[in-house]
């Protein structure tokens, strides 16, 4: 693992980035469209070294599939070690359209926070993915 001259945080490899986002349920989505920049909590589940997000009708979905590329971001801090990191994957939403695609997600490990219906699967196939860990300041 390498670092950051001007941090001091350590450069996660894209193994240790997987195996970091792997461990959470929460994410973000970022999406440039139309000129407007939208972020939305996602719950996620990786993949094969991607990520998939199970959404409703409306403007994540629109966007997502819409938008030439997105970016996902997860994080975590340790509450007793204090220790922190952050991976952000860029790459390209799908939706996933076909029968077999989508029968495969449902038997996916993908949390919900809501009851709202989310009938439509959508994979992130990543083009990068870096990461950093760190020692959070705690403040108090």
């Amino acid at each position: 693992m390498t670092s950051d001259i001007r941090t001091g945080m350590a450069i996660l490899d894209e193994d240790a980035c997987w195996s970091r986002l792997a461990t959470v349920g929460l994410a973000r989505i970022a999406i440039a469209i139309a000129g407007d920049l939208e972020v939305f909590p996602v719950n996620i589940v990786v993949d094969d070294r991607s990520i998939v997000f199970r959404t409703g009708e409306g403007t994540k979905l629109a966007a997502a599939v819409i938008a030439p590329q997105v970016v996902v971001e997860a994080d975590h801090v340790d509450s007793v070690t204090a220790r922190a990191w952050s991976v952000v994957v860029k790459g390209r939403a799908e939706r996933l359209e076909r029968f077999a695609d989508i029968y495969y997600a449902e038997e996916l490990p993908l949390p919900t926070w809501t009851s709202h219906p989310k009938q439509w699967f959508v994979r992130v196939q990543p083009t990068e993915i870096t990461g950093r860990a760190f020692t959070a300041v705690t403040t108090g």
